[in-house]
């Protein structure tokens, strides 16, 4: 009973170690002291001054100045630190079929009869019913055929605020979009990141997802749900050793 004793203990920890996330407790959310983060909150953190020209109270009173904040201003995301909606609306379908059928056969047969008469004293040596007058033959025949298809469809729809984190020479203006949401202990992710052109910014300050140079776009989750849907470790470790 006493060998016994130090056993429990080693099996709780085990049993502690395999677990992804502690027991009955939801996901953190991710830290935000990643670089993309950090390039927002420091533009926020400390904004450029912004010149005020000096103007009439007439002027300023006006509703047909192109200010930002002026009834007929263009507010789209220019500038770094400005924000924005991503559109995300994905329905693609796709559909492959390929087939292939290969055959080959081929036969060879090599025979010394007759050789200085050197056959027919070697035939003398060998046992019975061996003979070199059919030394060799073979044969051969292969058959392959392939039949494989794919069938997609994707179904996504979604609206991200992204921020511009910088400005290209050229224009372009980099973004990029992080969206958590935690429902009970179950996280979902949502990130968008890419490069899109400032007139293809709509009046509403919005822009689609096929506007976007090099998006890359991650729609997902973790949790208590998520991790019940993946195999653990050690079935992954055994399907990728295990030859069958």
């Amino acid at each position: 009973m006493l060998c016994n004793k130090p056993i429990l203990p080693l099996l709780l920890a085990l049993c502690a170690g395999c677990a992804t996330t502690p027991i009955s407790a939801p996901p953190n959310f991710t830290a935000q002291d990643n670089v993309a983060g950090q390039a927002a909150r420091d533009t926020y953190r400390d904004p450029e001054p912004i010149a005020i020209a000096d103007r009439t109270s007439l002027t300023a009173a006006s509703l047909w100045t192109r200010d930002r904040g002026s009834l007929l201003g263009d507010r789209r995301a220019v500038s770094r630190g400005d924000i924005l909606t991503v559109v995300i609306e994905i329905d693609d379908r796709a559909e492959i079929s390929n087939s292939s059928d290969r055959s080959r056969s081929g036969s060879q047969q090599l025979g010394i009869p007759q050789l200085l008469g050197l056959p027919q004293r070697i035939d003398n040596a060998l046992p019975t019913g061996a003979s070199l007058a059919n030394a060799l033959q073979l044969d051969s025949s292969s058959n392959a055929s392939g039949d494989g298809s794919v069938k997609r469809n994707e179904r996504l729809e979604l609206r991200v605020a992204a921020t511009i984190l910088n400005v290209l020479p050229n224009g372009v203006l980099s973004i990029v979009g992080n969206q958590e949401v935690r429902v009970n202990n179950e996280l979902r992710e949502l990130n968008v990141t890419g490069y899109v052109r400032p007139e293809d910014i709509t009046r509403q300050n919005e822009i689609t997802y096929d506007k976007i140079a090099q998006a890359r776009i991650s729609y997902g989750g973790r949790g208590q749900i998520t991790d019940m849907q993946q195999p653990r470790y050690g079935q992954q470790a055994l399907e990728a050793i295990l030859p069958f």
